[in-house]
C-alpha cells in the first residue's frame, strides 16, 4: 500500500467530469497536483474548488495532441514542483459515427487526444516519475478499452489503444526494474458531459443528428452514464494506493469484461441487439 499525501500528481483534462473529481479527490487526500485542460475557463473552477479544500494547485491551458506543448508543461512541472510522483492521464473525448459515415479527421481528433495524450503525456513524464524513486502512471482507457460497440470505431480505437500502451509500458517497467507502478482505469458509465460534447462538435461541424443518434444520447446520459464522477475518482485513487495494475469501475464494467471473456466471438450480436433497443427514439 502507497499513500498520496504530499506526492506531486498531474492530471490532464482536469476542467470537468473525472479529471476534475480526481483533482479533488487527490487534494483531499493531502496530494501537490498539477492541473491541465485546453478548457480553461472549466480549469480555473477545479483550481478554486482544490484550493477551498486548502490544496495546491498549478495549472496551465495544455492541448494533449501537440507533443512538444507536453513536453514544454512537463518541463515547467518539474521546474515548479522539483519532483513528479503521479501522472494521470486521463483527458479524453467521444467520438461517434458508423466506419461508412465517418471522415478521417473524425479519426485524428479522438486519436490525438484519447491516445496520445496517454503517448505524449507519458513519453515526456516518465523520466522524472523514474527519478522520484516512487512513481506511478495511471492511464484512463474505458470499457469500451475491451468491448467494441458499434457506431464508435474511433473512441474504441483508442481506448484499446490506451490498454495495449499501458500493459506494454508496465512490462517495461517490471523488466527495467524501474519504481514506477502503471494502472489502467476501465470506468464504466459515469454521469459527464462527454456524449453531449460529442454531440455539440458533431452539429459543430455541419452534422445532421437524426432521431435515432439523439434517442441514444438521452439513452446514455439517463440509463448508462450514472455513477457520479466522484465515486469514480475515489475508486480510481483508492486503487492507486492499493497499487492496482487494472481497475474495472463500475458494475456495467465490471459485467461487460465477465461478458467479453465468456462469449469473445458472439458478444458483437448481443451488443448490437441491445443497442437496437436504444436507438428508438
Amino acid at each position: 500500500m502507497s499513500n498520496v499525501r504530499g506526492k506531486v500528481a498531474v492530471v490532464t483534462g482536469a476542467g470537468s467530469g473525472i479529471g476534475r473529481a480526481l483533482a479533488l479527490e487527490l487534494a483531499g487526500r493531502g496530494a501537490r497536483l498539477a492541473l491541465s485542460d485546453v478548457a480553461e475557463t472549466g480549469l480555473a473552477e477545479t483550481a478554486e474548488r482544490v484550493r477551498a479544500l486548502g490544496g495546491q494547485a498549478h495549472t496551465a491551458r495544455l492541448d494533449v495532441a501537440d507533443r512538444d506543448a507536453v513536453a514544454a508543461y512537463a518541463a515547467e512541472v518539474v521546474a515548479q514542483h522539483g519532483v513528479v510522483h503521479q501522472l494521470y492521464n486521463n483527458a479524453g473525448v467521444a467520438g461517434s459515427g458508423a466506419v461508412l459515415d465517418n471522415d478521417l479527421v473524425d479519426y485524428d481528433r479522438v486519436l490525438g487526444i484519447n491516445l496520445f495524450d496517454v503517448i505524449h503525456g507519458t513519453k515526456a513524464f516518465l523520466p522524472h516519475l523514474i527519478a522520484s524513486g516512487d512513481g506511478h502512471v495511471v492511464n484512463l482507457s474505458s470499457l469500451n478499452g475491451f468491448m467494441g460497440q458499434g457506431g464508435m470505431s474511433a473512441y474504441a480505437a483508442s481506448k484499446f489503444a490506451v490498454r495495449g500502451f499501458t500493459e506494454s509500458l508496465r512490462v517495461e517497467m517490471i523488466t527495467g526494474g524501474h519504481p514506477v507502478q502503471v494502472s489502467v482505469v476501465h470506468p464504466g458509465g459515469v454521469k459527464t458531459n462527454i456524449a453531449n460534447a460529442a454531440f455539440d462538435h458533431a452539429q459543430a461541424q455541419g452534422a445532421v443528428v437524426t432521431p435515432a443518434e439523439e434517442a441514444t444520447r438521452r439513452a446514455y446520459n439517463d440509463k448508462l452514464l450514472r455513477m457520479p464522477p466522484e465515486q469514480a475518482a475515489r475508486i480510481v485513487v483508492d486503487g492507486v494506493e492499493a497499487n492496482r495494475s487494472r481497475m474495472l469501475v463500475g458494475r456495467d464494467a465490471k459485467a461487460v469484461d465477465l461478458l467479453v471473456r465468456l462469449l469473445p466471438g458472439r458478444y458483437p450480436a448481443l451488443v448490437a441487439r441491445a443497442a437496437g433497443r436504444y436507438a428508438k427514439p
